[in-house]
């Protein structure tokens, strides 16, 4: 089910917006529609621009977390047009027709041994569902920050802000999800982490308190940018980003909520090691809890808690051992200590008095499966009630579903993943909460 997602990291950063005006007899414009095969269904879009070059075609499907992906290999004669998507396992060929006028676009879609058939309809500038965009900058810790403003149709006062994550993934990473948000009536805000995109700063040696800074300065930004009072705002993180949210949370009390998807109950230290025991308990066997004790060592010493005479000692006792060709082992020589890994946001939560939601996928291999526990124990101590936890059958670490389809090549979210949020986000605006 990882297959597609390769695909849009490989051109996620190609993504942009389009306002073109579509007229009905040109071959351009915005065609979009229900693609099924089985018991798998999602709502899909091309984009075809013309130059003097020639046709540009994009694929979007924001339930894929893609937005414009540009296709390859492109090819039109006539009134036909065919093109391809590549990932690291499947070559994705789409062969289509213009009829009606150039009204609709009639083709198939061929990927391992199935074709599968679709028709897609060209959007009118009337009914187009894409949100209004501004991308804005603001100051953070002397460093230029980069993001993005989503607007609704029906401008109002829901508002929620989309915290950084882990890794190098600028805001197109969280552009999809964003644009979902911006239809179903938020103003959301989205932004590069510092050192990714065109945002200043180096995110692998800054702390987590420095992390934290930015994401406060960010929504200072948007609520003197947009007018819309802290009290209106919830934020949203998933995974690394989920752990800052009782941290942000602490330290902006007005703010109205936070929802933590995916988020350790333990240090992000114990995550990733939970992670690498998951991935490779199969193929270690009945030696897994020594070859995990040595891959703890590891992550202590990234993490500045083990020295490196420590670290080598460790790695003379183990290399004789059948599992060491699995474990990992980074050139030491070019390490970067990162104490991010050595951060728990469970003395965040035991101070958390706003309501959040914790959202959980049963499939989620990285984090420790009694997270949602820890956390729920956590805010119960703190005095909180105002809070709910929510598994997701099926559901990765991403939010992806994760369970039998027909397509297996796609892989798209949660189908109760938004739809959760934001009916638990209504209980908290309504004041209607209930546990």
């Amino acid at each position: 089910m990882k297959r597609i997602i390769i695909i849009f990291i490989s051109f996620g950063i190609f993504s942009c917006s389009s306002n073109k005006e579509i007229n009905n007899g040109d071959k351009t414009g915005s065609f979009s529609g229900v693609f099924e095969y089985g018991n798998f269904s999602d709502k899909i879009n091309f984009e075809i621009e013309q130059d003097s070059a020639g046709f540009k075609v994009f694929f979007s499907s924001l339930e894929q977390n893609a937005n414009r992906i540009p296709f390859q290999v492109i090819e039109s004669i006539g009134d036909s047009i065919k093109f391809k998507l590549q990932s690291d396992f499947y070559t994705y060929s789409f062969k289509n027709k213009w009829i009606e006028n150039n009204s609709k676009l009639q083709g198939v879609l061929t990927v391992d041994s199935i074709t599968v058939p679709y028709t897609l309809e060209k959007e009118l500038l009337s009914n187009n569902q894409n949100p209004k965009n501004e991308d804005v900058s603001f100051e953070s810790n002397e460093l230029k920050i980069n993001g993005t403003i989503w607007y609704p149709k029906n401008k109002g006062n829901k508002a929620i802000i989309i915290l950084t994550s882990s890794g190098n993934a600028d805001r197109s990473a969280s552009r999809a999800e964003a644009k979902l948000f911006a239809q179903r009536g938020f103003t959301t805000f989205h932004y590069d982490k510092r050192g990714t995109g065109n945002s200043e700063g180096d995110w692998q040696i800054a702390t987590i308190e420095e992390l934290v800074k930015d994401d406060i300065n960010a929504i200072k930004f948007f609520s003197d940018k947009t007018g819309i009072s802290l009290s209106n705002i919830g934020i949203k993180g998933s995974s690394q980003g989920a752990t800052k949210i009782p941290y942000v949370l602490n330290e902006l009390e007005s703010l109205e909520y936070g929802v933590a998807v995916s988020c350790p109950g333990v240090s992000l230290l114990e995550s990733d090691l939970n992670y690498w025991k998951n991935r490779n308990a199969e193929i270690i066997g009945n030696e897994i809890e020594a070859a995990t004790k040595f891959q703890r060592k590891v992550f202590e010493f990234i993490a500045g808690k083990l020295s490196r005479t420590d670290i080598e000692k460790a790695i003379d006792n183990a290399k004789s051992n059948s599992w060491f060709a699995n474990v990992w082992v980074p050139n030491l020589d070019e390490v970067q200590i990162d104490k991010k890994l050595l951060y728990s946001p469970i003395p965040y939560f035991q101070r958390t008095k706003q309501p959040i939601l914790i959202l959980q996928g049963t499939s989620d291999e990285i984090i420790p499966a009694n997270s949602h526990e820890i956390i729920s124990a956590a805010l119960a101590k703190s005095g909180n009630d105002n809070y709910k936890t929510v598994l997701l059958e099926g559901a990765s670490h991403s939010m992806y579903n994760i369970g039998e389809s027909d397509f297996p090549y796609w892989s798209k979210l949660h189908p109760d993943y938004l739809e959760t949020i934001e009916n638990w986000i209504n209980t908290v605006s309504n004041n209607v909460y209930t546990k």
